[in-house]
């Protein structure tokens, strides 16, 4: 990403600053020096830049319609704050908490607000819970029959895209003269190992992506309009003098990016919410660490797993109004309940499964869930947009030494020596572990 910028006028940098921070007083401003007032217009900038409304909807704020009077101020507060906005600063002008209801500000620099009525306390919100396409894992077990999965659907969403996509997603590496490693790849020949593994346990299973071709029909070729709109408003906050062939490369990857992060996502959420309806997602990923030198690729000795959830919205994301009530989507439909029984239950399987310890985030885009170690909140575009309780795994680092040379041992049954040990397929055992913590998660962790 591009950092250089030129100097902004103060009344371009002063509205932006009123619609992203309408809590703050800009008499204030004076106190910041020259620097951080720059770094706070060039961070918005970026903010902005990235938020397309060509590839979203505009906001339906009558979604939070149906959650009138269904959810007690206490547990609203209570999930705010413990999963989803952990800091107060960073809804403030943004949601207003009364006695008896909240008020949302819908758009941006228009003061519109939507009011949402709480119930009068949580008991009489029990009762009240609106009909959503998924069920939840109570209800599921309360109709099962002869099989622990009976009845469930499930959902499995192969990370990436894989295949001649993985370069261009920066999914794909190798080192020396190996052969490549392509996550997206990976993650599909562990969800089709799932799938006959989970109907023999009575559950009815989809893939989001069946094979190594994207989901949405759009192509970066056909983005190059929505990529010179973002390129535009980019350069609006600044006069950056570029020549013809670095805006064309700008405009050239911004819709590669649009096409694989965004659109594609989009049409898989699409897929998820309209078309299979599941009960949960869960998405099939691998984790991967930074290179000590990114000019040599070499092995890292770390290895490790955590598992997500949806949550841990930050100040430029609640600011963003589709990102806005996409949370309170999530949160009012209390998904979160069924996205921390299942990711614990991950966690604990994947911990069994692997000998793996459990990462831990030091950064404020995460925020730890439960006491399970490695489960954890994210506000990922995927476990947004899918309206029903989501986990991602993010087992194994796939540039490390141990999982490297697991993976280019590839998939195949039993067990074999790889680097020393005798073991089963990383694949298979991924696999296995998937099913472990779906079946612990059936048993009834919830209650």
């Amino acid at each position: 990403m591009d950092l250089k910028y030129q100097c902004v006028s103060c009344t371009k940098a002063t509205k932006l600053l009123r619609m992203l921070f309408p809590s703050v007083e800009l008499r204030f401003l004076s106190k910041f020096s020259a620097f951080c007032f720059g770094v706070t217009v060039l961070l918005v900038s970026h903010l902005f830049a990235l938020e397309l409304p060509v590839l979203n909807e505009k906001p339906n704020w009558s979604r939070l319609d149906k959650y009138h009077n269904v959810i007690s101020r206490e547990e609203f507060e209570r999930l705010l704050r413990e999963v989803y906005v952990p800091r107060k600063a960073w809804s403030d002008g943004w949601l207003e908490i009364k006695d008896k209801l909240v008020r949302i500000r819908m758009g941006g620099e228009k003061q519109e607000w939507y009011e949402l009525p709480f119930a009068s306390d949580s008991n009489a919100s029990l009762g009240k819970r609106p009909e959503e396409y998924w069920r939840s894992g109570e209800t599921l077990r309360s109709q099962a029959k002869d099989k622990p999965l009976d009845g469930f659907r499930i959902a499995l969403d192969p990370g990436h895209i894989g295949g001649k996509f993985s370069e261009m997603e920066g999914r794909h590496f190798a080192v020396g003269d190996s052969e490549a490693v392509r996550e997206g790849n990976l993650a599909l020949v562990v969800a089709k190992l799932l799938v006959p593994r989970l109907e023999f346990l009575g559950a009815t299973s989809f893939l989001v992506r069946k094979n190594s071709r994207p989901v949405t029909v759009a192509r970066p070729r056909t983005l190059f309009g929505e990529a010179e709109e973002w390129l535009s408003r980019r350069n609006a906050f600044g006069s950056a003098l570029r020549s013809k062939r670095e805006k064309r490369k700008l405009i050239r990857r911004r819709s590669e990016i649009l096409f694989f992060r965004t659109s594609e996502i989009i049409a898989r959420s699409k897929r998820v919410n309209q078309v299979l309806r599941p009960d949960f997602v869960v998405c099939l990923h691998l984790n991967a660490a930074a290179w000590p030198d990114p000019s040599k690729p070499s092995l890292v000795d770390e290895n490790h797993f955590h598992i997500l959830a949806n949550g841990a919205y930050m100040g430029g994301e609640v600011a963003l109004e589709n990102q806005r009530l996409e949370m309170l989507v999530k949160l009012l439909n209390r998904s979160h309940r069924e996205e921390r029984s299942l990711a614990e239950c991950m966690a604990v399987s994947f911990s069994r499964a692997t000998g793996l310890p459990a990462f831990a985030y030091k950064g404020p885009n995460a925020v730890k869930v439960g006491d399970v170690p490695g489960v954890w909140a994210r506000n990922l575009m995927a476990n947004r947009l899918y309206e029903c309780p989501v986990v991602f795994l993010e087992p194994y680092v796939a540039n490390s030494k141990e999982a490297f040379a697991r993976i280019l041992s590839g998939h195949y049954q039993g067990v074999r020596n790889v680097a020393g040990k005798t073991r089963v397929s990383l694949l298979e055992e991924y696999a296995d572990a998937v099913v472990a913590g779906i079946a612990l998660h059936a048993a009834g962790h919830a209650h």
